[in-house]
C-alpha cells in the first residue's frame, strides 16, 4: 500500500513541476510567477482543489507522443477568495508555451461548466502562445468550445481575465468576451496578429509592446480595464475586485462590515463647485467622500478620463458609480466615454448591482471626428444601457446637465428612481450664452442687451428648480448631505422589482 501512496506522491510532484526546473527558472527571470504560484497568491491559503492534474495530450503527430507532461499546460480547479467560491484556470507557460491543445481546452471547459452549474465566478490567468500548431484544427475546435462557454456564461456569472504573458490569435477572443480584462505591465500583451505578420501584410514596423502591450490596451483601445506593475500586485487587486462582485446573477451583492456612518455629513462638499461655471473640479473627490471608508475600485482608469466608472460600497453593499469628470474635456460625453460607461452600466444591471450616477455634463463633444466616428450610435449605447437597466438607479446632478446628455445620464425619464440635484445644478437645453445667441440673434450687435438677456436666462434656467417644479428632480439637496441621502435612497430600493417586456434579447446599437 505504501508503494502505491509513494507512487501517487511522485506523480503529483512531477505534475507540479510543469515544464521542469529550467523552464520555471526562465519564467522567474522574466519577472513572472508560475501558474501554481499565481493560484496560491490569488486564492485563500490551502483552499485550492485541483482537477485533472494528470491529464495529458493525445497528439501523435510531429513525435508529440514522446513528450506528454501531466496537466498539459493548464492548472484548473476551484477554491475561495475571502471565503467565497471561485473557479480558476491558470495557463502554464513552462509547458509548450502554455499553448492550447484539445485536452487543455477540455480542462478549461470542465471548470467553466461547473462554475455555471454552481453559480460561481471564473477567473482565467492567461499566459499562452495561442493554439498548439501540432494539433491543427483540434486546438482551434478547443478554442471554439471555450468561446461558446464564455458566451453562455455572460451575464450569468462574473468572468475575469488576467493577461499575464503573451496572448495572441484566437487566445485573445476568450478574454475579450469576459467581463473584465487586466494586464501586467511589460510582461503581457494581446493582439490578433503579431508584429511579424503586421510587417509582412502592411509593411508597418511595430514592437509587441507597441502593438498590444498594457499601455496600448488601457489607454488607446480600451480592450483592458486596468494594468498592474507585476504579477503579485495584479493578483492582490483581483482579490480586491472579487470582493465587490456577486457570485452570480441571482445572488445579492456581497455585504461587508462597515465602520462609516451612513448619516455622515461632508461640509467640504458645499464648496466643491467653483464660483466660475467654466472652472473644473475633481469629481473623484465627491465619489471618495460618499463611499464607505473612501474605498473606490476604479475601472478603465486610463481610458476616456472624461467619465469615471467603478465600484464603491454604501452601508457595506456594492454600488456601481458612473460620474462625469470636469477635469477632462469638461466632462463631455463622446464616443469613448459613452462606450466605456455603457458597458459598465450593462454589467451592473446584469448582476443586480445598483447604479449611482453623478452628473456634470455640458453635452456631447462636437466635431467631424466624432460625427464620422459614429457618436450618434455610440452615445445611444449609453442611453440604451441606462434605459434598459432595472436595478436601483440614483442620480445626483452637481452642476451642468445640458441637452441630450441630461437625458442620457440616468435622468428621471429613463426610469431613474431617485433624482437629486445640488443647488448649483443647471438643467437646460444649453448654456445661457449659446441659448441667448440663438433666441435673440437680431440683438447680437447690442452687447448691453445681450448681457441683460443672458442674465435673465441664467436667472430663469441656471438652477435646478424648473426641473424640480415638473417633478423631474425629486429633491434639491445640500451637497454636504449627499452620502446620507444616497444611502437612504438605496436602502429604500433594496426590494425594488421592475421587469422589462419579454424578449429573446434586445438589439442594442452596437
Amino acid at each position: 500500500m505504501q508503494e502505491i501512496l509513494d507512487e501517487l506522491e511522485r506523480r503529483r510532484e512531477v505534475a507540479r513541476k510543469g515544464g521542469g526546473e529550467r523552464r520555471i527558472e526562465a519564467q522567474h527571470k522574466k519577472g513572472k510567477l508560475t501558474a501554481r504560484e499565481r493560484i496560491d497568491l490569488l486564492l485563500d491559503e490551502g483552499s485550492f482543489e485541483e482537477f485533472d492534474m494528470f491529464v495529458a495530450h493525445r497528439c501523435t503527430d510531429f513525435s508529440m507522443e514522446k513528450d506528454r507532461p501531466a496537466g498539459d499546460g493548464v492548472v484548473t480547479g476551484w477554491g475561495t477568495i475571502n471565503g467565497r467560491l471561485v473557479y480558476v484556470f491558470s495557463q502554464d507557460f513552462t509547458v509548450f508555451g502554455g499553448s492550447l491543445s484539445e485536452t487543455h481546452a477540455q480542462k478549461i471547459c470542465k471548470i467553466m461548466d461547473m462554475a455555471m452549474q454552481n453559480g460561481a465566478p471564473v477567473i482565467g490567468l492567461n499566459d499562452s502562445g495561442g493554439a498548439r500548431i501540432q494539433e491543427g484544427v483540434a486546438s482551434l475546435a478547443g478554442y471554439a468550445e471555450v468561446f461558446q462557454r464564455n458566451i453562455l456564461a455572460s451575464g450569468v456569472i462574473p468572468q475575469i481575465s488576467v493577461i499575464m504573458g503573451p496572448c495572441a490569435g484566437g487566445a485573445v477572443y476568450s478574454p475579450a468576451m469576459t467581463d473584465f480584462i487586466f494586464m501586467v505591465k511589460d510582461t503581457s500583451y494581446m493582439f490578433v496578429t503579431g508584429p511579424d505578420v503586421v510587417k509582412t501584410v502592411t509593411n508597418e514596423e511595430v514592437t509587441a509592446e507597441e502593438l498590444g502591450g498594457a499601455a496600448t490596451h488601457t489607454k488607446k483601445s480600451s480592450v483592458a480595464d486596468g494594468a498592474f506593475e507585476n504579477d503579485v500586485e495584479a493578483l492582490l487587486e483581483i482579490r480586491r475586485l472579487f470582493d465587490f462582485l456577486p457570485l452570480n446573477n441571482r445572488a445579492k451583492v456581497p455585504v461587508r462590515p462597515f465602520f462609516d456612518d451612513p448619516e455622515r455629513l461632508e461640509p467640504s462638499l458645499n464648496t466643491l463647485i467653483p464660483d466660475s461655471p467654466n472652472q473644473p473640479y475633481d469629481m473623484k473627490e465627491l465619489v471618495l467622500k460618499v463611499a464607505d471608508e473612501g474605498d473606490f475600485y476604479e475601472i478603465q482608469k486610463d481610458f476616456a478620463g472624461n467619465i469615471i466608472t467603478g465600484f464603491i460600497r454604501l452601508e457595506g453593499r456594492t454600488v456601481g458609480v458612473v460620474a462625469n469628470q470636469p477635469m477632462v474635456l469638461a466632462g463631455v460625453l463622446d464616443i469613448d466615454s459613452s462606450r466605456k460607461a455603457a458597458r459598465f452600466v450593462r454589467f451592473c444591471d446584469a448582476f443586480e448591482i445598483p447604479i449611482l450616477t453623478f452628473v456634470d455634463v455640458p453635452g456631447f463633444l462636437p466635431g467631424t471626428a466624432q460625427e464620422y466616428g459614429g457618436v450618434i450610435k455610440h452615445g445611444a449605447k449609453l442611453l440604451f444601457a441606462y434605459g434598459e437597466a432595472t436595478v436601483p438607479k440614483v442620480t445626483v446632478i452637481t452642476r451642468k446637465a445640458y441637452g441630450g446628455a441630461y437625458d442620457v445620464m440616468a435622468s428621471k425619464h429613463l426610469r431613474g428612481d431617485f433624482n437629486y440635484a445640488w443647488p448649483t445644478a443647471e438643467i437646460a437645453v444649453m448654456g445661457a450664452k449659446g441659448a441667448v445667441e440663438i433666441l435673440y440673434r437680431r440683438e447680437l450687435e447690442d452687447a448691453e442687451k445681450i448681457a441683460s438677456r443672458t442674465a435673465d436666462y441664467e436667472k430663469r434656467f441656471a438652477n435646478p428648480f424648473v426641473a424640480a417644479e415638473r417633478g423631474f428632480i425629486d429633491e434639491v439637496i445640500m451637497p454636504e448631505s449627499t452620502r446620507k441621502r444616497v444611502c437612504r435612497a438605496f436602502a429604500s430600493l433594496r426590494n425594488k422589482s421592475l421587469q422589462n417586456p419579454w424578449k429573446k434579447h434586445d438589439n442594442i446599437p452596437l
